[in-house]
């Protein structure tokens, strides 16, 4: 699976496979020209592996991570790992998806509560977590503001998680 990142100005190619049984594995090629793998395992330990440039089978290094590694460098990288296990969750069962949204300033639900969307009763998806800067809200309530910037991650069917970026953008 093949996703495009958006990072700054231009997007980045971010290709994405499934290990079953292990976790997930993302490769990218930088912006430099470097070839670089991240395996993040179902346990929570990490493989980050750069490639040689002229043999893209070979690894120039490879730098193994713990789960609490993992964490600090998520931690300063601001990518919260509660999102990515719903990601692989949501990879491990036929017909579930997740998606993440971000909340706009014109978003209609800016400084109105979670349960203002009404996003279960309309479109069938749960809002599992409500990542704010750094910060994550895991298992959001009700009543749990949300503010414009906010990333709403949500689990539910494609359609479902379509309809939900319509409501959460005002079109629906």
């Amino acid at each position: 699976m093949r996703a495009a990142a958006v990072c700054h100005d231009a997007p980045v190619d971010l290709e994405e496979t499934l290990l079953p049984g292990v976790g997930v594995r993302y490769q990218l090629q930088t912006r430099a020209g470097d070839l670089l793998a991240l395996v993040m395992r179902r346990e929570g330990s990490a493989e980050i592996a750069v490639y040689d440039r002229r043999d893209p089978d070979r690894a120039r290094s490879v730098i193994r991570l713990d789960a609490e590694e993992v964490d600090a460098v998520a931690e300063v990288l601001g990518a919260p790992r509660l999102t990515q296990r719903f990601a692989d969750l949501s990879r491990e069962v036929p017909g579930l998806e997740s998606g993440r949204f971000a909340l706009r300033p014109d978003s209609p639900f800016a400084g109105r509560s979670l349960g203002d969307t009404r996003a279960r009763t309309l479109t069938g998806c749960s809002i599992v977590a409500i990542v704010r800067d750094t910060d994550v809200v895991p298992s959001p309530g009700p009543a749990d503001l949300l503010r414009a910037g906010d990333v709403l991650v949500a689990i539910g069917s494609q359609t479902g998680l379509e309809q939900l970026d319509r409501r959460l953008a005002g079109a629906a």
